[in-house]
């Protein structure tokens, strides 16, 4: 049975493609590229003569069928402008119409920028939230922005040049100055991974040019209030003063934040000492 191969390519850098994407490049009867142009400088650097026909974001659904047909009697490719096809990229359809007929779908993993910016951003890759490119108009922007704005894993996002200054300013409206890492170019000539606050960030990027990747520090967890000698000492000057167990704990646990229950125990212990 013929099958769907959904082939990473290069970010930037035509090096960073696969041994095994190249042999499937070669074998498949066709490539369903995003952009053939950009397509075509990787299978000329390469010396690959393989078929190619255009699947993108304003023709995906007029090319399904074609593409289809295609699978009936061999293997096709499909590829987008960089990376994975299917994030932030066509393909998802392709891929969810060959699922429903039973062809398989094979994945050919390779270079990833969302995964490459993560890492050398600085900030914690344990845990985050990848939301694609940001929306175009402001009010939009920011009710995206304030969805995350309670996570606590670091937030990636996508953005234009020509939109990178606007976002920076809603991520500092919404998320405040957080840390940063904005990632230009990754992989490419003019490569440039800036890292700082969101306010240094807008000071830096003055005209800004080139694909941007921004990894934003999440939510950062406040440390809980500890109980000190101090305010053991000032709990036993209240429990002395005859103030009562209930008016102290109220007074200390407003001040300092630390829990009544925590504080109670700490009474109790005066009290037996």
């Amino acid at each position: 049975m013929s099958s769907l191969y959904v082939v990473a390519t290069p970010i930037g850098n035509l090096e960073d493609i696969s041994l095994r994407a190249l042999r499937i490049l070669r074998e498949v009867k066709l490539i369903a590229a995003e952009d053939t142009r950009r397509t075509k400088r990787l299978l000329n650097a390469y010396d690959i003569n393989t078929p190619m026909t255009s699947y993108h974001e304003r023709n995906k659904w007029t090319k399904l069928d074609y593409i289809l047909s295609y699978l009936k009697d061999g293997d096709v490719a499909l590829v987008s402008d960089a990376g994975m096809p299917g994030i932030s990229d066509p393909g998802y359809e392709l891929i969810v119409t060959a699922n429903q007929r039973g062809i398989p779908i094979v994945p050919i993993p390779g270079a990833s920028v969302v995964v490459t910016a993560l890492v050398v951003s600085g900030l914690s890759a344990e845990r985050f939230t990848y939301m694609g490119f940001l929306p175009r108009k402001t009010n939009d922007r920011q009710r995206l922005l304030e969805s995350v704005a309670g996570e606590y894993g670091t937030v990636v996002v996508l953005e234009t040049p020509h939109r990178l200054l606007a976002a920076l300013n809603d991520i500092l409206l919404v998320l405040g100055d957080r840390e940063l890492a904005v990632c230009r170019e990754l992989t490419k000539l003019h490569e440039e991974v800036f890292r700082g606050k969101v306010s240094q960030a807008i000071d830096h990027f003055t005209e800004p040019r080139g694909e941007f990747t921004l990894v934003i520090e999440g939510k950062r967890i406040e440390a809980k209030p500890q109980l000190s000698e101090e305010i053991e000492r000032e709990l036993q000057y209240m429990y002395c003063t005859g103030m009562t167990a209930k008016e102290a704990i109220a007074s200390i646990a407003e001040k300092t934040g630390i829990s009544k229950r925590e504080l109670y125990r700490a009474w109790l212990r005066i009290g037996k000492a």
